[in-house]
């Protein structure tokens, strides 16, 4: 009885999957950067609006084919929302009980997310998210889905519809179709750890920029290589950065890293806002600056190419925060340096402080 149910667990998963079309490649026009485009890949159109969907569905999927997920097995995962929102998407699906496990000052938007698909959250400091997470699964006899260690082998990252081979694939009538760059943000570094293997696995050429906010350590052990970094301050660009190195942080796939201050971020969506005509959170912000760092250097070596970034989730969520002057100006960040210097970057190609 216990396999027949997790048979039709996997194929009610499957079938979800077969609903949903993949995620469009944004071409993002550039006149001063020449024969250099950047596209996007929007992340944001998933079922439950987030790139943390992809991972979500593919811890269901370890957990169950692991043995570790059974019917009524209660789901519990430390998330500062996104993958939450995910997580209980598919645990509905599955008719799973499921508790997320959340930092005091995640936005009110996606706890109501969370609810909205029928899971419960259970707030506590940052610092304690890991542990709570682990004791209540432990209290409630549930599977504690731990995306920060198992995000990076959850995913096959050899193929198999993964976001690189989607990428690659979309890119291959582009005028450039094989990236110069693919620049991605970390939470748990699944998303990166998949991308960099997936092009040493296929011999492409592209390099990996992973993009880290501040109040992070990520940044820091790639260029220290000490795993115990840790920080007692919380990432406010919801989704990545990590107060610890996260077991799924994968540096040795990793080209280069860059650190994005949060007001440029904040500014660098508020100018994507006039350009896409719609908003994007905080995350989109950080990789699409590293990226445009990117796209300044390989104009000034008059470079021709492309470069991929990702619009990781919608800013619908985040409108009471990233897109509230008042919360900005209460929160220390001044974005106006940031909108002149991209300004002058759009105007001519080159991004200087």
């Amino acid at each position: 009885m216990g396999q027949n149910w997790i048979n039709q667990a996997i194929a009610a998963i499957e079938a979800d999957f077969r609903r949903s079309s993949d995620t469009h490649l944004l071409k993002l026009d550039l006149p001063a950067c020449g024969d250099i485009t950047l596209y996007l890949k929007d992340e944001s159109t998933h079922p439950t609006g987030s790139l943390k969907h992809r991972l979500a569905r593919s811890l269901f999927l370890y957990g169950l084919c692991n043995g570790q997920i059974h019917e009524g097995t209660p789901i519990i995962e430390a998330s500062s929302g996104s993958t939450a929102i995910s997580e209980a998407y598919f645990a509905k699906l599955l008719g799973l009980p499921f508790i997320a496990v959340i930092p005091r000052g995640t936005s009110q938007e996606k706890i109501d997310k969370i609810a909205f698909y029928g899971g419960k959250c259970h707030l506590v400091e940052a610092c304690d998210i890991y542990s709570e997470a682990a004791r209540l699964a432990q209290e409630l006899k549930g599977h504690y889905m731990d995306q920060f260690t198992f995000a990076e082998r959850a995913t096959d990252w050899r193929g198999n519809n993964n976001i690189a081979e989607s990428i690659f694939q979309q890119m291959s009538a582009e005028p450039h179709p094989v990236p110069d760059w693919i620049v991605v943000s970390a939470g748990t570094g699944g998303t990166s750890a998949t991308i960099g293997r997936y092009i040493r696995y296929q011999c492409h050429p592209t390099r990996l920029c992973v993009a880290d906010p501040d109040n992070s350590v990520f940044f820091d052990y790639y260029q220290s290589g000490d795993s115990n970094l840790t920080t007692q301050r919380r990432s406010m660009i919801e989704g990545i950065g990590r107060p610890r190195v996260e077991p799924s942080f994968v540096s040795s796939v990793i080209d280069r890293m860059s650190k994005v201050p949060d007001s440029a971020a904040f500014a660098t969506i508020h100018e994507l806002e006039k350009m896409l005509g719609r908003r994007c959170g905080g995350s989109t912000g950080t990789n699409v600056y590293a990226a445009f760092q990117i796209i300044s250097e390989m104009v000034a070596r008059n470079e021709s190419g492309s470069v991929v970034s990702m619009i990781c989730d919608g800013g619908e969520r985040y409108l009471d925060t990233y897109y509230n002057e008042h919360w900005l100006a209460n929160n220390g960040f001044d974005t106006r340096p940031y909108q002149k210097q991209l300004e002058r970057f759009f105007e001519t190609g080159v991004l200087t402080s």
